[in-house]
């Protein structure tokens, strides 16, 4: 055969765009048919631009549509092209913005007398490990933000979608928070350095502090307006505030050079000289409490501003791009121009200087002189003794200014960095907001999601932020807040360089980064020290801040929004459920781990709610659950396509634990064998096999009754595998007074609870509507049952399966004060004898039931009545053979093999007896129990399967309470040993 070409002639090239500006023209070019169908499309990037949890592709045509469609065309017109917002690149957009940020007033008004304190070289060292701290956390961003598409939310977003919603939500509240208060801050510092301007000139509106809070909030208010101008008024402000930076370190690095003046040299600037910077490469640590953690508490704050891009993912051209590049470029501008200004200002200038220009020196005498400005020619010894000198690095904040070229274009970048953080924290905060209101994970927050024109500006979250901010301005004093921002921030890069760090080591298919210049190891160290400098610069606003964040964490873990992100925690989850369950195959079974682990068969849950309320009621947080559903070809035709969905969800609602699986099998018997060898997985496999009661026996068809009756035998003699050993438990549950279970076999509506009218009436309702209806159902299991009792009729051992039940019952809150009661056959003569000896036993199992009472009747020959009422409910099912003369058993067989021959009858007549005797002794005893629990009778091969299910209607009837034929499978579940 030949082989087909790679270039074939006349199908089109497809050139993929990852352009998201152009979608119209996108789908013009590369909707083109693979060569198997013109309906079968070529891959193309719009078909995975939907993938997230309930939202579909929308060209990507089905597998059924392939099936039954054949070469048909699938065009579709280009939608309509709508006028572009405005985006910004990995210049603009991120790098200007972080640098901006991280250009803060500390720069201009602390940084030099950090480097008084510490020295040059620890002042260096300070810088370092805050650029380290910063650097690790923008390798995780660069990480996160290149594994997939970052749409809106910055910090916010990339943890939730990495760590789910219960680490993402909290994170994103406080973050939002830290924003508001951050340009707070920024804005009295502005506010700060404008009033003492206006103290320079006389200039006093009211007073000090009230001319503090005029002036932020005429700013704040100014930066609003100009934030709800939009994007493109923003970014230019922006780039006039990088421009005047730019200038002003211009100016301060010519400065540097120009040789200083007798003024300049009377308040410490001398210009680049050894001594100078041999003298100030040494730390000189003055006052109390200050010492290298607390110059690096005071030094950290400036490097907050690395996620200011990120904040703005929405508004980028490419954010898998921008965040990385942007960020990783302004930290190591930034690092240079922090680093170049210690070492420069350290070198220039004094500690400590007078101003006073009478202070300079006459000729060369140095007697009594103190300080380094001897050697210079300047005498500050007087100033240096009395600890009043008010000028040199160690007491004037604006030493900047001093040694520039023009001292106010300094004060103008005061003005540009404080400004510009402002503006960068009061767009960051209500576009992390309204991502946060958008998920809906906390109630009443939904309003400020809404989004306004092109650009989808988030106006509502503004004007928020903007009152926030005013309201901590007129406070005017923030130092106790202030470091609360540090610390939300620090948390902040903390969980992202964690989540980061999860997505790595989970090995996540889904983890596929473009930007590989990453370690997991050095996201769990920028985690870890993040955390640990959260205690070290304030530890009270550490214990504030995780005490925030575990009472919203707790919230969302309580309410569990349905949001679905595919976060690094499922996949984390994944991995230690495969690997405890690989762990688990290796170990054998043992007595005192022995677990219940039931197979329910209730069809769809919905309609069994009594049945999944009693296994969940000693299964849940203890064993294995599974709700098995068997399909018949009947069932599928009225089954809806996404019934598993919802019946997921109903038992998500209800809050019971339970798998669901189900299985398509021609019968109820070969559905339940099927089951039961092929759910699981490992040792978390069923052992114990749970139905209901066939209540409608009398009325169901020979077949119906011989499938639920051979569903039974699958316990004890498993069909068709001859060395296959079920080795298996099994529970039937029967509900009186009208809650008998759905008959599965004929259809019937489940009666087991009492439908809402709705339900009963609206046949053609949706799944999701019945699902709500069938929910409001109550049953008896989910009642507190007060003080009744458990009455346990052990009649058999099983192995202890009978008395392990009411055991684990009694463990829940509503089955907690209920008394169990143990029944036990004997006779009267060693009725006492056979008491201690079961309490004794009782006692070695740690088991808390110490009312055992000897059932010494149950030889007795039943009433007449009973017995009589028995004989009636089989009589329709025998062949009274031996009343026809001429007839055989065989021929009468042929026409219904189903029915018992008088024979059969009088062979079991006495085991017959004996369980209408138990039940009359059970409804004596057991009229106001909350439960009755009976040893059920092992089927014999030769028993007719109609009087089998004769007797198991005759064992539970007559009874007010919920009943369960219990049998294990003749293997101990109880020891009293401790190995």
């Amino acid at each position: 055969m030949g082989q087909l070409p790679s270039k074939p002639r006349g199908l089109p090239r497809v050139h993929f765009s990852t352009n998201e500006e152009r979608p119209g023209a996108y789908r013009t070019d590369s909707r083109r048919s693979s060569i198997y169908s013109t309906l079968d499309l070529v891959p193309q990037l719009e078909n995975y631009t939907s993938t997230l949890p309930h939202q579909r592709s929308r060209g990507r045509p089905s597998l059924e549509a392939l099936r039954k469609t054949f070469d048909e065309g699938h065009e579709e017109e280009p939608s309509p092209q709508q006028k572009a917002p405005v985006r910004f690149g990995w210049v603009t957009g991120v790098m200007i913005r972080c640098m901006l940020n991280i250009w803060g007033v500390i720069l201009f008004l602390r940084l030099s007398w950090i480097v008084s304190q510490a020295g040059i070289l620890l002042t260096c060292l300070i810088i370092l490990m805050s650029v380290t701290v910063t650097s690790v956390t923008a390798l995780s961003i660069s990480a996160i933000a290149t594994n997939g598409r970052v749409t809106s939310g910055g910090a916010y977003f990339m943890i939730s979608r990495s760590l789910g919603p219960e680490m993402g939500g909290p994170i994103g509240m406080v973050f939002s928070f830290a924003n508001a208060l951050a340009c707070a801050l920024n804005t009295i510092g502005f506010a700060e350095v404008v009033t003492d301007l206006m103290k320079e000139f006389g200039v006093v509106m009211v007073d000090s502090v009230n001319d503090l809070r005029i002036v932020g909030v005429i700013t704040v208010t100014v930066l609003l307006v100009i934030s709800l101008a939009g994007m493109e008024w923003e970014s230019k402000a922006q780039y006039f505030f990088f421009a005047v930076l730019l200038v002003t370190f211009s100016n301060y690095f010519v400065g540097t050079f120009i040789p200083p003046g007798e003024e300049k040299q009377a308040v410490g600037v001398f210009g680049y000289r050894s001594d100078v910077i041999l003298t100030n490469l040494k730390p000189d640590w003055r006052g109390a409490g200050n010492n290298f953690f607390q110059m690096f508490a005071i030094f950290f704050p400036s490097a907050i501003g690395i996620l200011s891009g990120a904040n703005i993912s929405g508004d980028l051209k490419d954010p898998a791009v921008a965040i990385p590049k942007g960020t990783l470029m302004a930290i190591l501008w930034t690092t240079i121009s922090y680093l170049g200004i210690a070492i420069t200002v350290g070198s220039c200038v004094l500690r400590d200087a007078s101003g006073n220009m009478t202070d300079i020196l006459m000729g060369n005498i140095t007697d009594g002189c103190v300080g380094l400005g001897c050697k210079l020619g300047w005498n500050f010894t007087e100033c240096i003794e009395s600890h009043s000198c008010k000028y040199g690095l160690a007491n004037s904040s604006k030493v900047l200014g001093q040694v520039s070229g023009l001292s106010y274009l300094i004060t103008a970048g005061v003005f540009a960095a404080s400004l510009s953080s402002a503006l960068g924290f009061l767009v960051s905060a209500p576009k992390v907001f309204q991502c946060l209101c958008r998920d809906k994970i906390y109630p009443y927050i939904e309003f400020f999601a809404k989004g306004y024109g092109k650009n989808d500006e988030p106006l509502r979250a503004y004007l928020l932020c903007y009152l926030i901010a005013v309201a901590f301005i007129l406070i005017g004093d923030l130092n106790i807040i202030a470091p609360l921002i540090s610390n939300f921030f620090l948390c902040s890069y903390a969980l992202i360089n964690f989540s980061c760090f999860h997505a790595s080591i989970t090995n996540s298919p889904g983890w596929r980064p473009l930007f590989h210049y990453y370690s997991k190891w050095t996201a769990l160290f920028g985690a870890v020290v993040s955390v640990v400098l959260m205690f070290l610069l304030t530890w009270w606003a550490a214990v504030i801040t995780f005490t925030i964040l575990l009472f919203l964490f707790g919230y969302i873990n309580y309410n569990k929004p349905k949001v679905n992100w595919g976060s690094s925690v499922q996949a984390g989850t994944y991995n230690l459920a495969l690997s405890y369950s690989a762990s688990l195959s290796g170990v054998e079974d043992h007595v005192k781990n022995f677990r219940p682990q039931c197979l329910v068969l209730t069809g769809p849950p919905n309609q069994r709610p009594a049945l999944v309320d009693f296994v969940g009621s000693f299964t849940k947080h203890i064993s294995l659950m599974i709700c098995g559903d068997i399909i018949t070809e009947q069932d599928k035709q009225t089954r809806a396509a996404d019934a598993t969905d919802w019946l997921v969800k109903w038992l998500n609602k209800r809050k019971v634990r339970s798998f669901y699986t189900p299985f398509s099998a021609v019968s109820l018997r070969a559905g339940a064998q099927h089951l039961l060898q092929a759910t699981g997985l490992g040792k978390l496999k069923p052992n114990t096999l749970v139905l209901g009661f066939k209540t409608n026996w009398r009325e169901s068809s020979p077949e119906g009754i011989d499938d639920y009756i051979n569903t039974i035998y699958v316990i004890y003699h498993p069909i068709s595998y001859d060395t296959f050993d079920s080795n298996n438990g099994l529970c039937i549950l029967r509900m009186m007074d009208g809650l008998d279970i759905f008959d599965q076999f004929d259809g019937e509506v489940n009666e087991s609870f009492e439908p809402d009218k709705s339900f009963e009436n609206d046949t053609q309702e949706s799944p999701e509507k019945a699902s709500d209806n069938t929910q409001q159902a109550k049953t008896v299991f989910q009642n507190d049952q007060g003080k009744k009792t458990i009455d346990v009729y052990w009649i058999a051992d099983d192995g202890g399966l009978t008395l392990l039940v009411p055991y684990l019952l009694t463990r829940r809150k509503r089955w907690h004060s209920s008394k169990v009661r143990v029944f036990i056959v004997g006779d009267e003569q060693n009725m006492e004898e056979g008491r201690a000896e079961m309490v004794a036993l009782l006692k070695r199992f740690r088991l808390d039931f110490n009312d055992v009472i000897i059932m010494t009747d149950s030889e007795k020959y039943p009433q007449a009545r009973n017995l009589n009422r028995f004989a009636d409910s089989v009589d329709p099912f025998r062949l009274h053979d031996e009343q026809q003369e001429g007839v055989s058993v065989e021929e009468l067989r042929q026409t219904a093999p189903w029915k018992i021959s008088d024979k059969e009858f009088e062979v079991f007549k006495p085991k017959s007896a004996r369980i209408v005797r138990l039940n009359e002794i059970i409804r004596r005893n057991s009229q106001h129990a909350a439960l009755v629990l009976v040893s059920l009778p092992v089927p014999h091969t030769d028993c007719p399967r109609v009087l089998f299910m004769a007797w198991m209607d005759t064992l539970t009837c007559g009874l007010h309470c919920p009943t369960v034929l219990i049998r294990g499978n003749q293997q101990s579940v109880l020891t009293f040993y401790c190995q």
